[in-house]
Formats: C-alpha cells, sequence, structure tokens
C-alpha cells in the first residue's frame, strides 16, 4: 500500500484531497454536483466519464438516502472504484515461449517500462529476452541493450535502420532456441498517425505469429500519465492499429491528473496491468483498484 501512497501523493493533494474540503456541512444542491465534475475533469478523468460518475453518484446518493455534501465523500470513492477492475492474468504462461509486444509513442516511458517489467518478471523466476525492435532511434536500440546488462536480460538487437520485422523474427528463434520463457519485443513510437507505423506493426505481428503460434500473446500499450486526456486519443489510434490488450500507465507519481485511469476503463474498455510510481526498476507495481482509489482519497 506504501507505494501506492506515496506514489499517488501529487493527484491526491492537488484533486482528490480538496473534494473533501470543498464538501462542506451543507445540503447536496446543483452546485454541489457541479463543483464535483468540475474537478474529476480538472483530474483527468475527461469529460465522458466524469459525467457517467456524476450520473453513478447522484443514483448511489438516492439509493443511500444521503443528504449533506460532507456525506458524499465515502459515495464518492464507491462510486470512482466500481469504474475499475483488477487486470486479467496475463496470458503469459502455459506455452513454452510467450511474446509480449509493447507499443506506445515515443517519450512514453516504452523502454524504460520494458527494463521494469522485464526485471520483475525475471525476478519471479522466469526467463526473459529483449527484442530491440524499434530500429528507427539509435537510441532506443542503446537504451534498451544498457537496460539488458544492467538488469541481467539478454537482449536481441541489429543495427539502426534494420528491418524491425526481421529483429524480431531472430529475437523469436533465439528466445525459443535459448528456452527463453518469454519474449518482450520494444517496437517504433512515432507519431500514432503514422500510416508506416501501422503497416509495421502488422508485419511484426505476423512475423512473431509464423515462429511462435499465436503470437503475440499480449499487446501493452504504455501511456504517459502526465499527458492525460492526450493519451486517451492515442490509445484510440494504436487500437486501430494493432490488437491492443492492455496497458500500462508510467509516471503516475509525477502528475497531479492520475484521473485518466478511470477514463482508460470507462472510454477505452481496457485494463490497467501495470503503473508505473517512480524511476526505479522496481517501481513498476500490478494494478490494484483497491489501492488505487484508497491512495486517492487518503492522507494516513
Amino acid at each position: 500500500m506504501g507505494i501506492f501512497r506515496s506514489g499517488l501523493a501529487k493527484t491526491r493533494q492537488s484533486f482528490f484531497g480538496r473534494i473533501a474540503q470543498m464538501l462542506g456541512n451543507t445540503e447536496i444542491d446543483e452546485e454541489t454536483w457541479d463543483d464535483i465534475e468540475a474537478m474529476l475533469i480538472q483530474a483527468d478523468l475527461g469529460v465522458p466519464t466524469a459525467q457517467r460518475v456524476i450520473s453513478d453518484l447522484k443514483a448511489r446518493v438516492r439509493k443511500d438516502g444521503v443528504t449533506r455534501a460532507d456525506q458524499l465523500n465515502t459515495s464518492l470513492r464507491e462510486t470512482l472504484r466500481a469504474l475499475l477492475d483488477f487486470p486479467p492474468t496475463p496470458n503469459i504462461s502455459g506455452r513454452p515461449l510467450s511474446i509480449i509486444l509493447i507499443v506506445g509513442v515515443n517519450g512514453s516511458g516504452k523502454t524504460t517500462s520494458i527494463a521494469k517489467l522485464a526485471n520483475r518478471l525475471n525476478n519471479n523466476g522466469r526467463r526473459v529476452m529483449l527484442a530491440a525492435g524499434d530500429t528507427f532511434r539509435a537510441a532506443a536500440i542503446e537504451q534498451i541493450q544498457t537496460w539488458g546488462s544492467r538488469i541481467g536480460v539478454p537482449v536481441i538487437a541489429n543495427k539502426p535502420g534494420s528491418d524491425p520485422a526481421a529483429v524480431v523474427f531472430d529475437a523469436a528463434s533465439a528466445a525459443r532456441a535459448r528456452n527463453s520463457d518469454i519474449l518482450i519485443v520494444d517496437t517504433a513510437g512515432r507519431l500514432h498517425t503514422n500510416y508506416n507505423l501501422m503497416e509495421e506493426l502488422a508485419k511484426i505481428k505476423a512475423i512473431s505469429a509464423k515462429v511462435i503460434p499465436d503470437a503475440p500473446h499480449e499487446v501493452w500499450l504504455v501511456l504517459d500519465g502526465t499527458t492525460g486526456q492526450n493519451a486517451l486519443q492515442q490509445a484510440q489510434k494504436f487500437r486501430e492499429m494493432v490488437d491492443v490488450t492492455g496497458v500500462i500507465v508510467t509516471k503516475l507519481d509525477s502528475t497531479a491528473k492520475g484521473g485518466m485511469v478511470f477514463a482508460i476503463f470507462n472510454d477505452l474498455k481496457l485494463p490497467v496491468q501495470y503503473i508505473g510510481l517512480g524511476e526505479g526498476v522496481t517501481n513498476l507495481v500490478s494494478f490494484d483498484p483497491d489501492q488505487f482509489v484508497a491512495s486517492l482519497f487518503d492522507e494516513n
């Protein structure tokens, strides 16, 4: 619980913590609802999700017979929690080799998330290999190689500008030959409107399936928590390109707008698998909706 509370301190202090102060000892009126909705939108839930929360909250308040604004805090917590789910168990077991494709725009924290994920799986006894599939940026290849040596996970890479699908083919073949359990593939993160990126992701998917049946087994989208509603627009674009199965939200410790997590569930209907709550290699944590909501409200 500690990492959730400390990691979400900025969001709690700037928005959700203020809700309790705002809800004074008065009767609930239209202004109360307007104030809560405005604060939810400020916290990056976005308009559709904020409106759903208000609608659900009004229904809950009627059902529970709540009449005073200072009693709304508990109802709001319950309403927000009802939007979230625990993520499904990742589909990365029960076969000789599982492939996870990681997608997302440059700067979202994609490569760092891959390293954190690899470290986490490695520490759990899984044999992990990385594929440097973002061949368009020399820095991306170097970064993933540096991380690989730091956490003791092998990396398959090629020269900058080489065919990403060929790198993935080589990596999948090598992972199979070395009896790896999991291959995590980095992919190029050029602008989400780029048609070539769509073609490339399709090619990578097809190549990985040639080596390992049904691959990739998971496609996780990395979203920068500090970019809020922009991140949701990116997510919509990536879903048009590839069958995204889950989301990793990064940098939630450095933003006051953690409400985008609710929009991911409500607007995108996608599970959040992990959230990044710090820069350390161990600061990628499994998403826990109970701890997440509690940490947005609790100061203690």
